[in-house]
């Protein structure tokens, strides 16, 4: 990977109609390297087979879901109703040591399965949404079962932690950003420990307040970076169907046109170069040692 450049990736492809549309155009257009996609929701299974058409420049990944909707399969223990819990409830439950890890690995091994039933191949990478994924009590969960799962070839997993150092030196959501990484800590090492390649750095958290310019984060969160960089972001179409699944709809707008718009995006992220029924990303060749 060329030094400075980042992966950046869009998040929620698979969510809604338009998510989903938003994410194609800017990857068909190489405004960003990567997706993740929610398995969960009903369009997952229409708007799965779209991928493949931008597998050759995008990394496609799977984006865990344990706080929106419902859940692949019962959950008794997190969602006895049917339904996941908010971010917040699923973080006290998390940090007050009542999160099943039985539970958890069957639910990945769920969503696992339905990526590659409509995707035709393995995750390139893997992250949670809300970054759920990294929390203590679920990520032992999560990593058993991506470790039952994968052998050789195994897929990045996002480390939504970073440097206080860096945090703290590129600014904007300051305070979001070490509250992540002090959830995710050890969440890095522990996947590292299993063998899976992590990133090294992430940036790009927001309010997601319409008052804030979407290209002053997008700048912030290019600050204080270096190779193996995540920045994430959350590109779509507002529609109908997304206004009924989550609270941020006219921002994915802004952040699509700020994303389309913007010129010197080409020149600063990483792609992936394969055919698109290729084989998945060696991110220890991508990463460097």
């Amino acid at each position: 990977m060329i030094e400075g450049s980042v992966i950046l990736c869009a998040d929620d492809y698979g969510l809604a109609a338009g998510v989903s549309r938003g994410i194609l155009e800017l990857a068909v257009a190489g405004r960003i390297s990567a997706t993740s996609a929610m398995v969960t929701f009903p369009r997952w299974a229409e708007d799965a087979g779209r991928l493949a058409t931008i597998r050759s420049r995008t990394s496609i990944g799977l984006h865990i879901n344990l706080t929106l909707g419902r859940p692949a399969g019962p959950m008794p223990g997190l969602a006895p109703e049917g339904v996941l819990p908010a971010i917040g409830t699923l973080v006290q439950r998390a940090l007050r040591r009542r999160i099943d890890a039985a539970e958890i690995q069957a639910e990945v091994g769920r969503q696992l399965a339905l990526f590659e039933q409509h995707a035709g191949f393995p995750p390139d990478h893997v992250d949670g949404h809300q970054h759920a994924h990294a929390l203590p009590g679920v990520r032992e969960g999560v990593l058993a079962a991506l470790s039952a799962h994968f052998g050789t070839g195994k897929p990045l997993l996002r480390d939504p932690g970073d440097r206080v150092a860096a945090i703290l030196g590129r600014g904007g959501q300051r305070s979001k950003a070490l509250g992540i990484a002090a959830l995710s800590l050890g969440f890095g090492a522990a996947a590292r420990a299993r063998g899976f390649p992590i990133n090294r750095g992430f940036s790009g958290f927001s309010d997601f307040d319409r008052a804030h310019s979407f290209a002053d984060e997008l700048d912030v969160a290019f600050r204080r970076i270096g190779a193996g960089h995540i920045v994430m972001c959350h590109p779509g179409h507002p529609d109908a169907e997304l206004r009924g699944l989550d609270p941020v709809v006219e921002r994915r707008g802004e952040e699509l046109a700020v994303l389309a718009a913007d010129r010197q995006i080409l020149h600063r992220i990483w792609r992936p170069e394969r055919g698109p029924d290729g084989a998945p990303i060696d991110w220890l060749k991508v990463l460097g040692p």
